[in-house]
């Protein structure tokens, strides 16, 4: 137990706080300008919902920027878990899904399952820190499921060349994704309450 002390003590420090907000930054930005080929290709009324990713990094951004004054961007924080879980784990699957498909992804595919996985992880280890409640998760589950709507209806998703063929699957498997991380957050906040009440 005092380790795990120790290690939320350094995890929520100001200096860990501000290296972890310049990461995600430098990461935000390099995931707008990865998208930059889709986003020229893109209506701008989806341009928005294109660039999943950074804008999950960025929402964190923004939460940490909170912390950081003694601030809980609730909405923010509730879309942080739910996107950084839900896009980081789902980098990975198509980065994997890629490998099994071509046999190969490179240094920079390996780069964004190593990176991706852990946007998903800095969600979860955070857990203690989000002060939402259950109508911001709400609000989140709509940002999200609508994103999906965006991208498997309106043929927005991130493009994967090797494995397009396979984008319905992909889209249900998406949708699942997304009800999972959803429920994270929801569970997480009914914890928190729980144990709030003892």
């Amino acid at each position: 137990m005092q380790l795990l002390t120790k290690i939320w003590y350094l995890l929520t420090h100001k200096s860990f706080l501000t290296l972890l907000l310049i990461v995600n930054v430098a990461g935000t930005v390099y995931g707008y300008i990865w998208y930059r080929w889709q986003l020229a290709i893109t209506e701008p009324q989806f341009y928005i919902f294109v660039p999943d990713s950074p804008t999950a990094s960025l929402f964190f951004s923004i939460a940490i920027i909170g912390w950081l004054f003694g601030k809980n961007f609730k909405l923010i924080e509730a879309l942080a878990l739910i996107t950084l879980v839900k896009y980081g784990l789902w980098a990975v699957v198509m980065n994997l899904w890629t490998l099994v498909e071509v046999g190969y992804i490179g240094p920079q595919g390996w780069m964004l399952v190593f990176s991706h996985f852990m946007m998903a992880v800095q969600a979860i280890l955070y857990i203690g820190k989000y002060k939402y409640t259950y109508v911001h998760v709400i609000v989140a589950a709509i940002w999200t499921l609508h994103n999906d709507v965006i991208d498997y209806v309106y043929g927005q998703m991130p493009i994967y060349s090797n494995i397009t063929k396979y984008a319905n699957h992909i889209g249900y498997f998406t949708f699942w994704l997304s009800i999972g991380c959803i429920a994270i957050a929801y569970f997480a906040y009914n914890r928190k309450e729980y144990l709030r009440k003892l």
